[in-house]
């Protein structure tokens, strides 16, 4: 089974995704991964601010706001 992977920024408000990989620098990836955001982890993205930034996802059973910018590096399947 092939599954298209993509940015969590793309990810529609309500719907649900899995972690697949979280790249960028060095200093945010490990903030995101000490976060939850780890490989494997199914995400669903509550909501979004009017402007589009920052986006609040639903992660192992609590609301975590990040940026549009970080959530790019966050692919998701």
């Amino acid at each position: 089974m092939i599954t298209a992977r993509r940015s969590l920024s793309r990810v529609p408000v309500g719907s649900s995704a899995v972690v697949s990989r979280v790249s960028g620098a060095r200093t945010v990836v490990r903030r995101l991964l000490e976060m939850g955001l780890v490989p494997g982890t199914t995400v669903t993205v509550q909501r979004e601010a009017p402007l589009g930034d920052p986006v609040e996802v639903r992660v192992r059973n609590y609301a975590l706001s990040i940026r549009r910018a970080d959530a790019l590096g966050i692919e998701v399947e």
